[in-house]
Formats: C-alpha cells, structure tokens, sequence
C-alpha cells in the first residue's frame, strides 16, 4: 500500500509561487526553499528531482490556480464585459506582486525551451480569448465594426504582459484601471 503524503503539496506550492515572486528562480536559494515549504532536502529531491523541476512544477499550479480562472473570464467570450471582468481580476491577482509566468518568462525564456513553451501557450490562450471577445463585442455592437480584431487582441495580450511589470510598481489599483479604460475607449462604440 503507498504511503500518505506528509505535507500538504497545495501549501507548498503557494508557499512556492510566494518565494519565485520575491526572489526570482536564481535569487532564490534551496536553503530558504526547504525552510519555508518544511520539507526536508531528501524529500524535496525525492517529490522534484531539482529546482528547475520544482518550478515547473510551480508554474503549472500558478496557471491552475491564479491564471487560467482569470483568464475564463475571456473564454465565456461575452464581448467587451468579459473583456472588463478578466482586466479586473487580474489586477486585484497581480497588484502588489506581479505575474509569475512573466517573471520567469523574462528571466528564463531566452535558454529554457520549457520556458517558451508555457509562456508561448499562455500568451496565445490570451490572445485567442480576446479575439473571440471582440468578435462577439462585433455582433453585439458595443465595439467599432472597422477595427482589427487580430490587432486589437494582440495590443490587449501585449498590454497584459505589461500589466504585470506595472502592477508592481502602481502605487493604486485605480491606476491600473484608468489605464484598462483608456486602452478600450478607443474602440468601444458610443
């Protein structure tokens, strides 16, 4: 019979995402790693086999857990509103801290094909959720039917991963907003 597992994974990976987004992958040292997440080294290395493997794996939990319920918000595909809810939910996930996927994205995706890859996946789940947003906003009327759909939702992933340095650095979450508003009035209907 297996054994149970002595710590809670869910714990540690929040514990996980917690230290990746102070210290970035390289800052961060297996020392503090096993302190704050209470596992002991042998027992790290027997569940991940490295820190490289540990954030991965951190990655994938961070997209089950902070991501992809925002970015569902864009997948109900109901126009500019579902474009509003998913800008609203990642302001208030993001302020303050940032977005781990872009942080890694930043530091690792230039050598780490792995890298690449989650991120690449990311930005057009992104991408592929605005459009599917405007072109309903298109048929509703509540955008300009000459814009650019394709454009438009690659300026709006752009501007997410923007969001993510500035949500760090913005002293207000009303910043962020005034901001998502001025990025949209150009193209909303009046």
């Amino acid at each position: 019979m297996p054994r149970k597992s002595l710590y809670d994974v869910n714990a540690i990976m929040e514990q996980a995402v917690d230290i990746f987004l102070e210290h970035s992958f390289h800052g961060a040292v297996m020392e503090e790693i096993i302190a704050r997440t209470e596992f002991n080294r042998r027992g790290f290395y027997l569940e991940f086999g490295s820190k490289q493997q540990f954030l991965y794996d951190t990655l994938s939990y961070y997209h089950e857990h902070t991501l992809a319920p925002i970015v569902q918000h864009l997948e109900n595909h109901h126009g500019i509103a579902s474009i509003e809810a998913f800008f609203d939910a990642y302001i208030s996930a993001m302020f303050g801290r940032g977005c781990l996927l872009i942080n890694m994205v930043t530091e690792l995706g230039h050598d780490d094909t792995t890298i690449q890859s989650i991120g690449r996946h990311y930005l057009d789940r992104l991408q592929l959720g605005f459009i599917g947003c405007l072109e309903q906003a298109q048929r509703q009327g509540t955008v300009k039917a000459e814009i650019n759909v394709e454009a438009v939702a690659l300026q709006l992933t752009c501007f997410v991963q923007g969001f993510a340095v500035n949500s760090i650095l913005a002293e207000t979450k009303e910043e962020l907003h005034i901001a998502t508003q001025a990025l949209l009035n150009p193209i909303i209907t009046a």
